[in-house]
């Protein structure tokens, strides 16, 4: 009896004895270290059979049996190569042909923006196991196979260029490209960035046409960006860059034949001021898919075209009221009978998966509900099935379906509680299921078809394990209804071991843009562990979906149009107000952070919030709409001129003088996206209002500001900022009774 007495307070002294000796997270273990990254599988290079896949080790390929995970042989080493008309012996990236008679490899690779880049590449023949260099005269774009393996694709110096392997000779497709004039085979930077592709070409299924992009941007107004590097005199870098309401390149598509050297220019109409988002190659001799889609973003149409003579017909169209959205893209699919396609569609207010016919007709929807398709994972023609994943459940998880072909046969492939994610074998025999939840990095795990689990690739069981001896708090997520009568999305984390009684400062995240989502059931990544530190420091951490984000239906998501920021902000401050009714914390001291869109947000909030936020902290704010590009900013808010009320209303700069709180404000000075442009007006703006602020800016840092400690530089600022502003400062807020 006396020992079961004893029980409890041997617990209690063991719990007080493990809390006193968990370690504390900082942000040298965060965003120095390493400490909390995760281990993750990169996509797997999936061979013919289904059955097999490559991976680079080191400066070789080698192929394992997807179901063991064993090595079955070395398809390339690098090292035997070395010095081989110039291979250096190692190499970044590599692909196969698609008939794996071939690999395309990469050296010296060069980022140029988000997508783009540049390199050297090198053609291995894994039959005569010889290696040559595409095109040695200088680093050249995006070198690709033809489908037949015998010819090659590339970009230098803004032209197109093909490459036949059997005579090793060199064609020059195009003549007239020119930096910041003239764009062949490639995409302007507002493409790239919005329209999210670089790669302005492809090839014909029988490998002999090319069908490329001709972007002419003469006429398109420049930007600078200043570069300090330790030289007598900063470096400028000059890129086209269209900015709401401005010109936009004019864009052509063209088809070359390889054989005759002859081109045709495809049918787009007469207008010039539109965009061509994506051009697709359809089966057999159907012809070339290219998307065309208006200025304000809101009728997209799929010609057909001959390639032969250039000529157009229309194979389908969609129209919205606001703007169509970007995820339709890429879910185009011509089936192998070249009778029918595949294609995504908001026409029935979610997002849905339907098969038409080759004349555009549709023949059946494959989903429909109150719930969104959030991934095409392909179709497996051989078995009539499509397989996809969805929000069926909730809007904060993800599972993943399969689906036949005529429409029957709805099935869960898989669905744990939290965010699945899967990549199928070329056969669609095999998948690799990526499974996390919001408190639990990611498991990858190999099944069959059947659903049979064969192997765990990797369970981040280390993480795991620091995860308890760092003491981690778990994430609660939670909802509320606004004055409004909509029901929003949350989690927070409390510090551990709570005082009764005691008032905790709030911290929110967000960011909040078109579609997005931050609450959701899945892995934070880094960042997750930071908020950890803060709980640890004393924060209660929350973060809000607001209007406007995604997996919820059409009419949530556009209701922010051509008043972004509007809906959002109101959202968010009510958010803040909810919490900070919350017993346990103190509504006189909530502060919000965000980056890009999310530092546009946190800025507003601060504005126009000002009796409910005492601090925040905007990293690469967007300041006002009218500074930032033609193509994002104009699908949500058209222009200044179509919607000056909308960009008054809802841009920061307009608010300086309503600055009550504390205000970090954060921007790379080499941003290629968000300009620093925005930050060094908003700060104009506080000057002539008589403001005081804290500003950090990064020189040479593009929108990510990394490289060289510049994250842990940020990251240490803004929990600095956050002990002085939030936890241990006054407020200018009125604590509640």
């Amino acid at each position: 009896m006396k020992y079961l007495k004893l029980v409890p307070a041997l617990l209690l002294l063991l719990l007080v004895y493990r809390s006193s000796a968990q370690m504390a997270v900082t942000n040298e273990a965060v965003w120095r270290d390493g400490v909390f990254t995760s281990r993750y599988v990169p996509g797997f290079t999936f061979m013919n059979d289904g059955r097999h896949y490559t991976r680079q080790s080191g400066n070789a390929i080698q192929q394992y049996d997807f179901t063991s995970g064993e090595l079955v042989s070395t398809v390339f080493d690098g090292a035997g190569f070395s010095g081989t008309e110039g291979f250096p012996g190692n190499f970044s990236a590599y692909a196969f042909s698609d008939d794996e008679s071939k690999i395309m490899l990469t050296t010296g690779f060069e980022p140029i923006y988000r997508r783009s880049s540049k390199a050297f590449f090198w053609i291995y023949d894994r039959a005569e196991k010889s290696l040559q260099p595409v095109f040695p005269q200088g680093k050249h774009s995006y070198a690709s196979f033809n489908p037949q393996a015998d010819k090659v694709a590339f970009v230098f110096e803004n032209n197109l260029y093909f490459k036949d392997l059997k005579s090793g000779s060199v064609h020059q497709v195009t003549e007239d490209g020119a930096a910041n004039a003239i764009i062949n085979g490639a995409t302007d930077w507002v493409y790239e960035e919005e329209f999210g592709f670089a790669v302005g070409f492809a090839w014909s299924p029988n490998g002999s046409q090319l069908a490329y992009y001709r972007f002419d941007e003469r006429h398109v107004k420049e930007f600078t960006m200043t570069n300090y590097k330790g030289g007598l005199y900063p470096e400028y870098e000059t890129f086209k860059y269209p900015k709401v309401g401005e010109a936009n390149a004019f864009v052509d598509i063209f088809v070359f034949d390889v054989e005759t050297k002859t081109k045709v220019q495809v049918d787009l109409g007469a207008e010039k001021d539109q965009y061509v988002p994506r051009i697709k190659w359809a089966q057999g001799a159907a012809g070339l898919c290219v998307y065309r889609l208006n200025r304000h973003q809101n009728h997209l149409e799929l010609l057909l075209a001959d390639s032969q003579n250039g000529t157009t017909r229309l194979l389908l169209e969609e129209k919205e009221t606001e703007y169509v959205a970007e995820m339709l893209f890429d879910n185009l699919t011509f089936l192998k009978d070249g009778k029918h396609f595949i294609w995504s569609s908001e026409r029935d207010d979610w997002h849905h998966l339907y098969l038409f016919d080759m004349q555009g007709q549709l023949v059946r929807p494959l989903t429909s509900g109150n719930w969104e398709v959030t991934n095409f994972y392909g179709v497996d023609e051989a078995r009539g099935l499509v397989y996809y994943q969805a929000a069926k459940v909730s809007p904060m998880q993800r599972e993943i379906y399969s689906v036949k072909t005529d429409g029957s046969d709805t099935r869960l492939v898989t669905g744990k509680p939290g965010w699945n994610n899967a990549q199928f074998s070329s056969t669609f025999d095999y998948y690799v299921l990526n499974h996390a939840t919001i408190n639990s990095p990611a498991t990858y795990t190999v099944f069959d078809r059947s659903g049979k689990e064969l192997r765990v690739i990797e369970d981040n069981a280390a993480l795991r394990q620091k995860m308890g001896d760092y003491g981690f708090v778990p994430a609660e997520f939670f909802s509320f209804t606004t004055s409004e009568n909509v029901s929003l999305n949350g989690y927070m984390l409390k510090p551990a071991n709570m005082e009764e009684g005691k008032a905790y400062p709030v911290f929110m995240f967000l960011y909040g843009g078109p579609g997005s989502q931050q609450v959701t059931d899945n892995w934070g990544g880094d960042r997750f562990a930071w908020f950890q530190m803060l709980a640890q420091q004393g924060f209660i951490v929350a973060c809000v979906d607001n209007r406007g984000t995604g997996a919820r239906g059409e009419a949530f998501k556009k209701i922010t149009y051509l008043q972004m920021g509007k809906y959002e902000t109101m959202d968010q401050i009510e958010a803040a107000k909810y919490l900070g009714g919350l017993p346990y914390a103190d509504a006189a001291r909530i502060g919000i952070f965000g980056w890009s869109y999310g530092g546009y947000m946190s800025s507003l909030c601060l504005l126009k919030g000002n009796d409910v936020f005492n601090a925040a902290i905007a990293v690469a704010p967007v300041t006002s709409w009218r500074w930032y590009d033609s193509i994002y900013t104009e699908r949500f808010m058209r222009t200044e001129k179509e919607n000056p009320e909308g960009y008054a209303q809802n841009s920061p700069v307009y608010f300086a003088d309503q600055l009550k709180g504390n205000y970090l404000l954060v921007h790379g000075n080499s941003d290629d996206n968000v300009h620093f442009q925005h930050t060094a007006e908003m700060a104009n703006a506080l000057i002539k209002a008589n403001k005081q602020f804290d500003t950090y800016f990064y020189p040479n840092r593009n929108h990510g500001i990394y490289g060289d400690n510049a994250r842990l530089h940020l990251y240490t600022k803004m929990t600095n900022f956050l002990q002085q502003h939030l936890k241990s400062a006054s407020s200018h807020i009125s604590a509640k009774p």
